[in-house]
């Protein structure tokens, strides 16, 4: 079986940090209320850094972890659903600062799976292109910029960062993934672009989208029907990842899952009959930071030894479109 090996990981945040008691000052909150429902209790934000910047930190924390240099890697893929902007991409923003010109760059966005379609892309090209030895996967995401801080119910979620791993191709290695969306529910998690009109419209036709109105380029979210979707999903995609391979879910040492709140976790544990001591868990430290999730918590169990070499890994998140992917290997 051909798999991936996680070379080096790499991970950054901004300086600034937002504690549940600094909404207190704005909205009517409180730490009691945001800790028990969500599990957070702080989160990082940018001052103004852009989302590239996070990216290319992360990045080169890890190409030097990997021990490689940046002109090595042939493939990047960047996931954020935040990039700074419409062109060029925020992977070619990458390539300029690590040096990897002549490299493939392309930007995903796949919400809060990017990370997990990503990896799982990145392991296609170094599967079927034996040219390219490495591949760099680097979430980041500045979600603050998209955050309606009006919105008591969504804005205590969300944070910034980014994070990153170098990868190569390995033989005769566990791997197995599922990914997938269901559109149907992509109004229940949405933040809309602004829209212009050329000088030569003289009437602006409308579009019914089946979108929700009024979020003015915010995220929107319908908590229940996010519930919903991600306590069933989570555990049928672990389950059908499993199932391609014959696979025992009960040899995987340790899930990684979209940190985007505890209840969401522990439900999805249940469902799995599966203990939340193989879940790692940092979401309380950084919040939701959509795509960078997953890479966050990974980066910081490998450096606090939760996770070591020979161990079986699971990511598995879900995230708007409404898109899920899970990807399960051998660290």
């Amino acid at each position: 079986m051909t798999g991936i090996k996680i070379l080096g990981s790499g991970k950054y945040v901004p300086e600034l940090t937002v504690t549940n008691e600094d909404f207190t000052k704005f909205i009517e909150t409180s730490d009691e209320w945001i800790s028990t429902r969500t599990g957070i209790k702080t989160r990082h934000m940018v001052s103004g850094e852009p989302t590239w910047y996070l990216a290319c930190e992360a990045s080169k924390k890890a190409i030097e972890n990997a021990g490689i240099r940046g002109e090595d890697i042939g493939l990047i893929i960047l996931t954020s659903i935040t990039s700074d902007f419409y062109t060029p991409s925020c992977a070619c923003m990458v390539q300029r600062e690590i040096g990897a010109i002549g490299s493939m760059a392309i930007d995903i966005n796949c919400a809060c799976s990017g990370f997990a379609y990503g990896f799982d892309m990145a392991k296609r090209y170094l599967e079927t292109d034996d040219s390219l030895k490495y591949a760099l996967v680097v979430s980041a995401e500045s979600l603050s910029k998209v955050t309606d801080f009006s919105d008591r119910a969504t804005c205590v979620l969300f944070g910034d960062g980014a994070a990153a791993v170098v990868l190569e191709k390995s033989e005769d290695t566990l791997y197995t993934s599922y990914l997938g969306a269901d559109g149907n529910g992509a109004k229940f998690l949405m933040a809309k672009n602004s829209r212009k009109l050329s000088p030569f419209a003289e009437n602006e036709k409308v579009i019914e989208d089946g979108m929700p109105e009024g979020n003015d380029g915010y995220i929107f979210q319908d908590g229940k029907e996010v519930y919903k979707f991600a306590t069933k999903i989570l555990p049928h995609a672990v389950n059908e990842a499993c199932k391609k391979i014959d696979f025992d879910m009960s040899q995987i040492d340790v899930i990684v899952p979209h940190q985007a709140n505890v209840r969401i976790i522990e439900t999805a544990a249940k469902n799995l009959g599966l203990p939340m001591e193989k879940f790692y868990l940092n979401l309380h430290k950084y919040g939701n930071t959509s795509s960078a999730s997953i890479p966050l918590a990974f980066c910081e169990a490998v450096e606090e030894g939760k996770i070591k070499r020979g161990d079986k890994v699971c990511f598995v998140g879900f995230g708007a479109g409404l898109t899920y992917a899970c990807a399960i290997f051998e660290y």
